[in-house]
């Protein structure tokens, strides 16, 4: 693990991908506050969700009016066409269910396993 000090007080702290259920609470920083950038990808926040989009290709007009509405950046676009959610980071909302104007997606019960 490489050292990663708080800038305003100087403690050591953990680097958010080495943030685990063993890390020592003596040493995690004040509120579990992670004060890197770009670790949102790391929470997998999918797991929250009860309802579940459903995107149909065959009905999808590719206009990519439920890409920018989505809270959870959940519908990748690829060279300007969208791909299937990222189930990952999708909480099933419905807000892209909503605003597709082609009913492509259609949200579902989660079924879990």
């Amino acid at each position: 693990m490489s050292d990663f000090f708080h800038s305003a007080c100087g403690a050591r702290v953990f680097r958010a991908k080495d943030i685990s259920e063993q890390s020592p609470w003596q040493e995690m920083t004040p509120g579990g506050e992670i004060y890197e950038g770009g670790t949102s990808r790391l929470t997998k926040t999918g797991e929250w969700r009860s309802d579940v989009p459903v995107w149909d290709p065959a009905k999808c007009r590719q206009c990519l009016l439920c890409a920018p509405f989505c809270p959870d950046s959940s519908i990748p676009v690829e060279t300007g066409l969208r791909k299937d959610f990222d189930l990952d980071h999708c909480k099933g909302c419905g807000i892209c269910a909503e605003v597709c104007p082609f009913h492509a997606i259609e949200m579902k019960p989660e079924v879990r396993e």
